[in-house]
């Protein structure tokens, strides 16, 4: 089963974007995440929605930041992009009237629930200010630069770390 990394995703173009001077075009946050501007379009407008991004059309246009990065926790992406399942386990259904299978998909569920608020509730804690301050402690300790941190693009010149 693939796993849903749109989370991780978004997160990792957020924190690109806030790096940036200007506008992020949905090409280079596509190149960033690995994946289609169609892909980065789609993401965006649920963040966009949420007031978490804007954009703008035309030459010198993209995305932006709409609110500081203390203000936006992970969970707020997380739920911004539509709350996708965090685990992705499931329960057997194969035998809905056997009382073993009741048994253990209820005892399932339960663990699956408490581990779901766990996970939002650490997501809840964490911003998107303090990712920006540990990605800049790590690229501090490790003497990097905006350049070395790209994805591959040197073209994009006034756009570092895209």
């Amino acid at each position: 089963m693939k796993r849903d990394s749109r989370l991780s995703n978004v997160l990792h173009a957020l924190l690109h974007m806030a790096e940036m001077d200007g506008p992020a075009t949905s090409e280079s946050l596509a190149q960033a995440m690995q994946t289609n501007p169609v892909v980065v379009r789609r993401l965006m407008a649920g963040l966009r929605y949420a007031g978490f991004v804007s954009s703008a059309k035309g030459h010198g246009g993209g995305w932006v930041l709409s609110c500081p990065l203390s203000e936006v926790t992970l969970r707020d992406i997380h739920e911004a992009l539509g709350a996708p399942t965090l685990l992705a386990v499931g329960n057997r259904v194969e035998s809905p009237g056997c009382i073993v299978e009741q048994a253990v998909n209820r005892a399932l569920t339960d663990a699956y629930q408490a581990a779901e608020e766990v996970l939002l509730a650490r997501l809840g804690e964490v911003t998107l200010a303090q990712l920006s301050a540990e990605f800049h402690q790590s690229m501090v300790a490790g003497c990097h630069g905006h350049k070395e941190i790209s994805h591959g693009d040197s073209s994009n010149d006034n756009n570092p770390g895209v």
